[in-house]
């Protein structure tokens, strides 16, 4: 059953990353394609445009959070022993689901308390708070999202990987399997 839930909502997040990314390109590049072809712009373009990149910008933070894509410093633990990077690694996912909880409250009473529900945006017309809600959101989820990192790699054992890491050793292995390693440069 939890299995499902995460597969869902991997599916949905990935899905609405995209259509945020796809939807604020084309948004931008209506705007430019208008303004330069016809001396006209779409009044809420840029104001759309906007929210969706800081919508995008936020999940896909849940996401990079997710693949364990966030920059981390672990060079210094392969002088030290496992224990070692397992507590650090441990300690700061505490103290990172700590500064979670301090802005989800934060964000959460500044949304559905603070905020004055005649905040509108200025051409679009919708309340600020539709475009507000995705700090507690995005919180939530990189909360939730940290947790099941850690309780796939401390309970179930599965080794998560940086992509971006992973890849590197990948075209690493690459280039030496094929001799086509680092070659001296010439002056």
């Amino acid at each position: 059953m939890l299995r499902a839930i995460f597969k869902f909502l991997d599916n949905l997040e990935s899905i609405i990353c995209q259509l945020l990314l796809v939807s604020f390109v084309i948004l931008l590049f209506a705007q430019i394609v208008l303004r330069n072809l016809f001396s006209y712009s779409l009044p809420w373009g840029d104001e759309l445009a906007t929210y969706a990149f800081v919508w995008f910008a936020y999940l896909g933070a849940v996401y990079a959070t997710k693949m364990s894509a966030h920059n981390r410093v672990t060079f210094q633990f392969k002088f030290l022993p496992r224990w070692v990077e397992n507590f650090c690694a441990v300690l700061t996912d505490i103290i990172w689901i700590g500064f979670n909880a301090v802005f989800i409250y934060l964000s959460y009473d500044f949304v559905f308390n603070k905020m004055n529900v005649f905040w509108k945006s200025q051409t679009l017309g919708v309340p600020m708070k539709y475009f507000y809600l995705i700090l507690p959101i995005a919180f939530v989820a990189m909360t939730l999202r940290i947790l099941q990192n850690n309780y796939l790699k401390f309970v179930r054992k599965v080794d998560l990987v940086d992509p971006d890491s992973q890849e590197f050793e990948q075209m690493k292995s690459a280039n030496d399997a094929s001799g086509n390693g680092p070659q001296p440069r010439e002056q």
